[in-house]
């Protein structure tokens, strides 16, 4: 997450995907979004860790490493417009979504809004440690408090690296995009639409203060299709400590996703 690690920028997708493209065409392309104050290199280890058929796409938002001099967003709507449009040359194979903790928001906002633009839906839709998008409001503002309490804030969560809590200069000057991305989920309003057709696959940390497995539960009414709930060893940042579990999940929903039907439920088979 260091904002001034040397990276090798690209072009493609406009910069939104970090890497050139496969030399041979993919049967499938998963694009992965991080959480707040993430970059594209969270998901480093999951080249190839998917099957040779599957390519992974992370995602690196405005703000960080590769982008570290265009600013970060302080909106959902403009974030997911900007990244929609930079897409549309790479849904040319199927495609999945992945998200962890704000991540989930931008991916599911995604989802719907590829949808709208006649792109189709993903094969599969991951929403990791993000709560359900209805219920997401009412909790307390982060992104305008002073920084040494957002720094706490994400200190407490678990995803301040080592490296920004020991050098106060680099937080200081990675707090603006913290900030952003806190304004990105909490000025974010819940708007109902139809459900997404294709299947949603939950994530959660057993011990997972911040967003509880119940909390990832109403994700089962965003889709018409199958819901599953996996329940992970782990508190918010379980994508890093329980990765081999995640991507054994992961991989076998993106070979077998499911068919339509009825959504499943918390107790369901495959949920726990």
């Amino acid at each position: 997450m260091n904002p001034t690690a040397p990276r090798s920028v690209t072009g493609r997708a406009d910069g939104w995907i970090v890497g050139p493209p496969r030399r041979d065409p993919p049967s499938l392309r998963l694009f992965c979004l991080p959480y707040v104050a993430g970059a594209a290199s969270v998901y480093a280890p999951w080249r190839g860790a998917l099957g040779e058929h599957t390519e992974v796409c992370a995602i690196e938002l405005p703000g960080r490493q590769t982008r570290w001099r265009t600013p970060a967003y302080t909106r959902l709507g403009p974030l997911v417009d900007a990244l929609a449009s930079a897409l549309r040359n790479e849904l040319d194979v199927p495609w999945a979504l992945f998200g962890h903790s704000m991540g989930a928001l931008i991916a599911f906002e995604l989802a719907r809004e590829l949808r709208r633009r006649g792109a189709g839906e993903p094969r599969v839709l991951f929403v990791s440690a993000g709560p359900a998008p209805r219920l997401r409001g009412g909790s307390p503002r982060v992104h305008d408090l002073p920084a040494a309490r957002i720094a706490a804030r994400i200190a407490a969560l678990g995803g301040l690296p080592e490296e920004l809590r020991a050098e106060p200069e680099l937080l200081r000057l990675f707090l603006p995009v913290i900030r952003a991305d806190f304004a990105v989920c909490e000025t974010y309003r819940y708007r109902p639409e139809r459900p997404l057709d294709c299947p949603v696959v939950a994530f959660a940390g057993r011990d997972d203060a911040e967003v509880p497995p119940e909390r990832m539960a109403p994700w089962a009414e965003e889709t018409a299709g199958r819901f599953t709930r996996h329940v992970l060893p782990g508190g918010h940042f379980f994508l890093r400590t329980a990765q081999a579990e995640l991507l054994r999940a992961v991989h076998g929903a993106l070979g077998a996703p499911g068919a339509p039907g009825r959504p499943g439920r918390p107790g369901a088979p495959g949920a726990p």
